[in-house]
Order: structure tokens, then C-alpha cells, then sequence
């Protein structure tokens, strides 16, 4: 029997570069980082972030949601109802049994830890919230859109670190493959700026220290890079199969054509050195879409701007293809979104996709001696795009790669 194909119906986008995808996508495009500097962490040795605008995140949601939820729900919130109206969607109308959540979220919520930390500290126990623990739940993403949508399927988070936004995607992919769904809403967020995840990931050396610069902080593949830049975001995609879409008359924006993923069952928190678990991931994802590596035509990578890691991913793209295709970086602009950033990217290939362009990679100015990619910079190139390769890497070795193609 010839296995339905999944296809791309809907996308949402909460990020710094905007409120929705197309807010986005200019603001990429323009290849402007928009990384600056963050109150919140004021007085620590990384004091800079890239944040969503708190102005456009309430008007996108508006009030009633802010007091009971945390901000990465806001975001979630705010990314899933514009990708269901993207798709043409009315929650009313849909056969909400059908219709699943999937939405992966890195390390839960930091704006609702922090507060009950200082309250706990300080004897003030008695003003914690009723609503800390299920504020603070990394399934109330999926939770809060399946309620707020009224999707009655299959729901849950998953946590795949940095990789957790891909594999939502992926996983969401297998409901819609095993019957259990005909409409899967899926994708990442995180809001992890604030001081105690700012703090942890200084701490393990991952962040960029570049105070001076923030704009010019997140600098992959370049040789004067020395860590990630933290952001929040989050990303929604409409997964649909291809006849179900078809029936209702729908528009297909993109084919998910093929998900891998493995563990490099080596570090913490390093890849394996030679790439080995990411070269797997890369390959398992071709296969299942029937595809070579000659057939890429853009990948966008996970590319993070640690020096360990944008090495290794080099690698692993120069074993993987012959002549690796252009490579674009979206955290150069966006920042590192941790369980979002897979999600994030996803739609980005969808928008790549949709504009038949790449859009440029921020601050590259010294491409490192050995890493040798057909990096984009300084401008969008527009160039023939029919397959896109989307890489996301995260701790505990985890590796989660979709390929997605013109419809």
C-alpha cells in the first residue's frame, strides 16, 4: 500500500525578528541580528538576549491568558492560532478527535521558577500561585492550544533539549502516518532568557560573551565566535495528510517527506566528535524520503555559533554531501530559541520554500579555515529550492533532521 504523504498546511511564528511568519521572514531577509541588550539580566556577565516584543506578544493574545500561564505558552498560543488560520482552518468546523498537539519545550518554564524561588528564599511561601505548577508544566503548551483551539486528539510535549522542536515536528509526523490523526498541530517554544538559564548556560561556557556587541554576538561558522546567544520562540506548523487536505480544499505549503532521528550515546552536553550520531540522523531522513543527498538544494543548519559544535556540523554536511548545497544560519538573526529553534527553522525552510530564497546568515565575517560551506551572507540569494534539509542538535546527544520539499 503506497504510504500517505504529510504535508504542510499552516505555519506560525513567534520571534524576535516579529509577531507571525511574514514579520519574520523580513526581518531575516534584512539579515539584522536582534540580539540586544536585556534588563532582566542587568548586572550578570551576559546581559543581552534576543526577546519578542512584549508590546506585539499581548496584542496577538490579549490579556485574559497572562496571568494563568507562562510566557512560553503565550508564545505557543500565539504561533498555533496563526498557523490554523494560515491553513485555512476553523476549530469550530474540524473533527476535533482528529485533531492532535505536539509541541516540544526544552526546560520548561524559567519566568515561573524564578519568582517561586526568591518567594521560597525570602519565608514568603504563602504568596507562591495556585497556578505555579501547572504554569510551569512543559505539556501545558499542548495543553492550553488543544483547549484554546479545541483540538480533542492525541497531546503531549516531548523534550529533546534543543533538538525538542524538530521532534515534535517529527512525531506529530507518526500520528498523522499511523491514522491516529488527520490534523496535527505541532512545533516548539521556550522562554528561557531570564537570569537562572542565562546563568546555567554561562556557566557551561555555551553563551557568547560579546557585551560590547550583542548585535554581532551570535556569529556562526565565523572564527571569532565563542557561544550561542539566548532567545525565546516559538514555531507551529499544520501537518495534515496530503487527502485530507485535499478534501477540504487546502493549500499545501510545503511535503514533510522524511524525519530522522538518534542519540549519539556519547556527552552531556558535547556531540560526538566525528558527528557520527548527526551524520545517522541526516541520512535516516533522506532515506525515508526517498531521496539522495544530490537532491538538496538548501540545508538550514543547527549551527548554534559554539565553536565545537559548528565544527562538527561542518563536518558532518562536507561527509554527507559531495558539494554540501548554500547553508544559511537562522540563529545568526534570531538567536538560539533552545526547544523552539527546530520549529522555528522548520518554518523558515517553509518560507525558503515558498520565496524560492535563502536568506542571508548575520556577522560572518571570517568563515573558519577548514569549514568550507557555500554559507549565504550579506544579502537573500534566490536560487532553485525544492528540497530543504533542517538540522537541530541538543543535549544529551539528541539528533532530530527533517526534510521538507516543494509541494
Amino acid at each position: 500500500m503506497k504510504r500517505s504523504r504529510t504535508v504542510v498546511t499552516g505555519i506560525g511564528l513567534a520571534t524576535p525578528g516579529g509577531m507571525g511568519a511574514e514579520a519574520t521572514w523580513r526581518r531575516l531577509c534584512a539579515g539584522t541580528p536582534t540580539a540586544s541588550t536585556d534588563p532582566r539580566l542587568a548586572g550578570l556577565p551576559v546581559d543581552f538576549s534576543c526577546r519578542v516584543p512584549d508590546e506585539e506578544l499581548t496584542a496577538a493574545l490579549g490579556p485574559g491568558l497572562r496571568w494563568r500561564t507562562d510566557r512560553f505558552i503565550h508564545l505557543a498560543l500565539a504561533a498555533a492560532r496563526e498557523a490554523v488560520q494560515d491553513a485555512g482552518l476553523a476549530p469550530g468546523e474540524w473533527d476535533a478527535d482528529r485533531v492532535g498537539v505536539v509541541i516540544g519545550v526544552g526546560s520548561s518554564s524559567r519566568d515561573t521558577d524564578l519568582p517561586v524561588v526568591q518567594r521560597l528564599t525570602s519565608g514568603a511561601y504563602q504568596k507562591i500561585s495556585p497556578t505555579t505548577v501547572p504554569r510551569a508544566l512543559p505539556n501545558m503548551a499542548a495543553g492550553e492550544i488543544a483547549a484554546d483551539l479545541g483540538a480533542k486528539g492525541p497531546g503531549f510535549g516531548v523534550s529533546t533539549a534543543c533538538a525538542s522542536g524538530a521532534t515534535a515536528i517529527g512525531v506529530g509526523r507518526q500520528l498523522l502516518l499511523g491514522g491516529l490523526c488527520d490534523i496535527a498541530l505541532v512545533g516548539g517554544a521556550e522562554s528561557g532568557c531570564g537570569p537562572l538559564a542565562g546563568m546555567g548556560f554561562w556557566r557551561l561556557g555555551a553563551l557568547s560573551a560579546r557585551r560590547h556587541d550583542p548585535a554581532g554576538a551570535s556569529r556562526p561558522f565565523d572564527t571569532e565566535r565563542d557561544g550561542f546567544v539566548l532567545a525565546e520562540g516559538a514555531g507551529v506548523l499544520v501537518l495534515e495528510r496530503a487527502e485530507h487536505a485535499r478534501a477540504r480544499g487546502a493549500t499545501a505549503r510545503a511535503v514533510l517527506s522524511g524525519f530522522g532521528a538518534t542519540s549519539d550515546a556519547h556527552h552531556p552536553t558535547s556531540p560526538h566528535p566525528d558527528g557520527e550520531g548527526a551524520a545517522r540522523a541526516v541520512r535516516a531522513a533522506l532515506a525515508e524520503a526517498g531521496l539522495t543527498p544530490d537532491d538538496v538544494h538548501h540545508v538550514n543548519a543547527h549551527a548554534t555559533s559554539t565553536p565545537l559544535n559548528d565544527r562538527v556540523e561542518a563536518a558532518v554536511l562536507h561527509r554527507i554531501f559531495r558539494r554540501p548545497p548554500p547553508v544559511t544560519a537562522t540563529k545568526s538573526i534570531l538567536g538560539h530559541s533552545l526547544g523552539a529553534a527546530g520549529a522555528v527553522e522548520a518554518a523558515v525552510c517553509v518560507l525558503s520554500l515558498h520565496h524560492q530564497t535563502v536568506h542571508p546568515t548575520a556577522n560572518l565575517d571570517a568563515p573558519e579555515s577548514g569549514i568550507d560551506l557555500d554559507i549565504v551572507t550579506k544579502a537573500p540569494r534566490t536560487c532553485r529550492i525544492d528540497t530543504v534539509l533542517s538540522t537541530s542538535f541538543g543535549f544529551g546527544g539528541q539528533n532530530a533532521v527533517l526534510v521538507l520539499q516543494t509541494p
